[in-house]
């Protein structure tokens, strides 16, 4: 049983999405998801994240429970010194992303560093899932 019924249809009209994107669009802040590239080799994962003008200090990074959570939150303000303001202008940016973790990833060792605009998470691999080197048996 549905406590609110939804006004759309199952296609909303484009009436209606036009609206819904004039009230939406200046009332809530824009969350967007950074991009995001994975990349493995036989010691490691990599993890980079584009998210230029930011500190190091923004991010939050988490290992818990095999899961990796990478969140930032930020207000900026620019403004004049007087309070007669002719310009005012207000960023408010977040996002989380979680990421599952498998077994083979240690995870006391993970580093995080960020530079130019990019944060670089390193995820070295335990020792027993190394590739072991080839084991050559001789013949009696």
């Amino acid at each position: 049983m549905n406590l609110i019924k939804s006004n759309f249809q199952s296609t909303p009209s484009v009436f209606d999405q036009l609206i819904y994107k004039q009230l939406t669009r200046h009332n809530l802040p824009e969350v967007k998801q950074p991009a995001v590239n994975i990349s493995e080799d036989d010691l490691q994962f990599i993890i980079e994240f584009a998210v230029p003008g930011r500190a190091k200090t923004d991010f939050i990074i988490e290992a818990k429970d095999d899961v990796l959570s990478v969140s930032l939150e930020t207000e900026h303000s620019d403004s004049d010194v007087t309070n007669l303001y002719y310009k005012k202008e207000f960023d408010y940016t977040s996002f989380q992303r979680n990421f599952n973790l498998p077994d083979s990833v240690a995870t006391d060792k993970i580093k995080a560093a960020y530079k130019e605009g990019v944060l670089k998470l390193t995820l070295p691999k335990k020792e027993e899932s190394l590739p072991q080197p080839k084991k050559l048996i001789t013949v009696k």
